[in-house]
Formats: structure tokens, sequence, C-alpha cells
């Protein structure tokens, strides 16, 4: 008769009165409130489980992160000042200061240094905890210790460069530039690469 048993039959039953006899009402309801059960908040829980241990491991670290994104915009400033010399017709100097891992880009006005007033060449160039560990340009060979200059003159960049960052566990990436055509790559770990 009844189809589900999640129902509950509820029977009513009217007052006598003169006229009518005693009527008796049956009305079915929903008896079990909505909700979850236990097994299904156990399974949910099981799955997001299983789902955050195979994600967590993936996500990058901190420190990770930082060492990317220097390479990422130390790529960037190379390329933005390779342009500005040709479109400007003047040199520029990257001083890369391996000693105390300091960047500093200085626009070159009749041999001497000045300072660019271009907010781009402000801005930090590497994130706390990356370092630069070292530098190679052909005419200088590997560079180690002290301060290394990547020119950049009116047809941009005069010498192939490479520069190795290093992150906090010892990762590293690799900025790679090139004088023909202006192309700057960024690698994943250290990379010894040729002209």
């Amino acid at each position: 008769m009844f189809e589900h048993l999640d129902r509950c039959v509820v029977v009513t039953k009217t007052q006598n009165s003169k006229f009518f006899r005693p009527a008796v009402w049956v009305k079915i309801q929903n008896c079990l409130s909505g909700g979850f059960t236990l097994i299904e908040l156990v399974v949910v829980l099981a799955i997001l489980a299983m789902v955050a241990l195979l994600v967590f491991p993936r996500l990058p670290s901190t420190s990770a992160a930082n060492l990317r994104s220097s390479a990422r915009t130390l790529a960037a400033t190379i390329r933005y000042m390779g342009d500005k010399a040709v479109t400007s017709k003047n040199a520029y100097r990257l001083r890369v200061n391996l000693t105390d891992t300091r960047l500093a880009v200085v626009k070159m006005v009749n041999g001497e240094e000045s300072t660019d007033t271009d907010p781009f060449f402000s801005r930090q160039i590497l994130a706390d905890g990356v370092t630069i560990e070292d530098v190679t340009i052909p005419r200088l060979g590997k560079v180690t210790a002290g301060e290394v200059a990547v020119n950049f003159g009116p047809a941009g960049l005069e010498d192939f460069a490479i520069i190795h960052l290093k992150g906090s566990r010892d990762t590293h990436f690799t900025v790679t530039a090139y004088p023909q055509n202006g192309k700057v790559k960024v690698e994943e770990g250290y990379q010894e690469v040729g002209p």
C-alpha cells in the first residue's frame, strides 16, 4: 500500500458533529529529517584526505616560487633594457654585485653612469632568499665574486650572458641572454649553455 518506507503515516480524526459522522483522515508525511548519515560524512572526508595527499606535495614552496619569480623578473628586466637601449639609442648597464646580491640598472651618458627615472628599473628584481651564484660572459669567463657589468648599446645586448640564481634550498634557475636577437631564456636548474 505504501511505496516508501521512509514516510510515516499520521492518522488524524475529526470531532463528531450533528450533521457529519466522525471522519478519519490519513496523512502521509516524511518522518526522516534531511541530512547526512555518518557513513556519507566519513566517505566525503576520506575523499578530501586523498585529494589533499595528492595535491599538497605538488604545490610550490614559497622559496621555490620566489626563485622562479626572481628569474622571470630578471629576464623581463634584461629584455626591457635591450628594447629601451634600441629605441632610445642610449647605452645602459646592468650592474651585478655578486658579493651583496644586488642588481642595479644605470644609464650611460657621455661615458658616465647616471640613474634612469624609469620606474621599471627602480623595482626590486630579486626576492628575499635568492642569491646570484655566478655570471658568465665570454670576455670575462665565469665570475663568482665581485661585480660584473652587462652592457647594452644602441644595438641591444652587447655580450652573451648567463646568470645563475640560487634559492634557499640549493635550487637553481638559469637566465640566458642572447645578443643577436634579444632573446632571454629562463630555465630551471643550473644550466651550462654556450653562445
